[in-house]
């Protein structure tokens, strides 16, 4: 069992060995968490939550029903779900989903994520590309991770912008969704219409 406080909010939370960080609260989400502001109107989703910190401290700072915890593990979802009530948490949503394909709900003020890592990034790629389409307008994407380079170029590509923190060792990546289209969209539907224009032309 791990005791810690942050935000001002002291959590016990169980973990399990097979778990990512089991010994202490890892410090790269703590770095992120240092970042973000929780608002009573949020609807936050905690998305790979491991044994859960991020979304028991999210339910106890904006409500439970208004939070969602995901992970691919279901041990993971245990835990997390014990965690819940153990700090008097009785109605936030744990949902077992790869990212986001077993995962419907959207409509979402924050998403905040320390992604596994992954030689090919394909577990960011699809975090934050499906991320950004479950954002509501001005709705904002945290993200923590030891890397920096691939990181900003795809919330660069993705969210047309990023805020990009050093606190420590990590990286705290912060989008905000301004439109509902990636950044680089409007760009590559440019360039199919002056295909189409070119190919319509007489030889």
């Amino acid at each position: 069992m791990i005791q810690v406080t942050v935000k001002g909010v002291t959590l016990s939370l169980q973990t399990v060995s097979s778990l990512f960080s089991p010994k202490a609260v890892d410090p790269g989400t703590l770095a992120m968490l240092s970042c973000v502001t929780f608002e009573p109107s949020d609807i936050v989703l905690d998305l790979g939550c491991g044994y859960g910190l991020v979304g028991v401290l999210a339910a106890k700072l904006v409500g439970p029903r208004k939070v969602f915890l995901v992970d691919n593990d279901p041990i993971a979802i245990k835990v997390a779900t014990a965690n819940l009530k153990i700090n008097g948490i009785d109605d936030a949503n744990v949902v077992l989903s790869d990212g986001f394909r077993q995962f419907s709900e959207a409509g979402f003020t924050k998403i905040l994520s320390n992604p596994p890592y992954h030689a090919d990034f394909s577990v960011p790629k699809h975090f934050i590309e499906k991320g950004f389409n479950r954002l509501v307008i001005g709705g904002r994407m945290f993200m923590v991770t030891k890397r920096e380079l691939w990181y900003r170029k795809k919330f660069e590509h993705i969210f047309g912008g990023v805020m990009v923190r050093e606190i420590g060792d990590y990286f705290v990546f912060e989008a905000i969704k301004k439109s509902n289209r990636y950044a680089d969209k409007p760009r590559a539907e440019q360039r199919g219409r002056k295909i189409r224009a070119v190919s319509r032309q007489p030889r």
